[in-house]
């Protein structure tokens, strides 16, 4: 179940999302030591988009699911609860991105772990409460934004890097 010791959400989010954030940018400047042609500059670039991509969603992914599913945060309760279910997730997308970014080449099957992400978002629902007749909806709506979101802020920002 999501955080059954009770942590509030933004100790969470201070004590392992941001700092995973900060790891994530710095794993950014591996491609340097794999390829002597990648420029610090690039590297940087990159590091900073990611840290945006990741920060921004969490907080568009929560806006975004509490208008679609208004009864998730009618309580404290409820939306601390949908706060853990997102952030969660993203932490799993974030440690992804790190293993992607460790590697010396583009690892195809690193990739297809994203594809876990929709069975850890349904196994989710049970914590949330969500309704028997809510859960495939549930599901997909949040799996396609908490893996399309990142992927498109990562593509939207990504322009900027020269």
């Amino acid at each position: 179940m999501i955080n059954d010791s009770n942590i509030p959400v933004g100790k969470v989010m201070r004590s392992a999302y941001v700092p995973l954030l900060c790891v994530l940018a710095l794993s950014c400047f591996v491609p340097m030591i794999y390829d002597r042609t990648i420029p610090f500059s690039k590297s940087l670039m990159t590091g900073i988009v990611m840290i945006s991509t990741y920060f921004i969603s969490y907080f568009i992914i929560v806006y975004l699911l509490g208008c679609s599913y208004p009864e998730m945060v009618k309580t404290k309760g409820a939306t601390a609860r949908l706060n853990d279910y997102i952030l969660y997730n993203l932490i799993f997308l974030v440690m992804l991105m790190i293993l992607r970014n460790l590697l010396p080449s583009d690892f195809t099957p690193v990739l297809f772990l994203m594809l876990y992400l929709p069975w850890m978002a349904y196994k989710g629902t049970g914590n949330l409460f969500v309704d028997k007749d809510k859960v495939s909806r549930f599901t997909v709506v949040s799996s396609v934004l908490l893996l399309g979101l990142p992927l498109l802020l990562e593509y939207i920002l990504g322009l900027f890097v020269i």
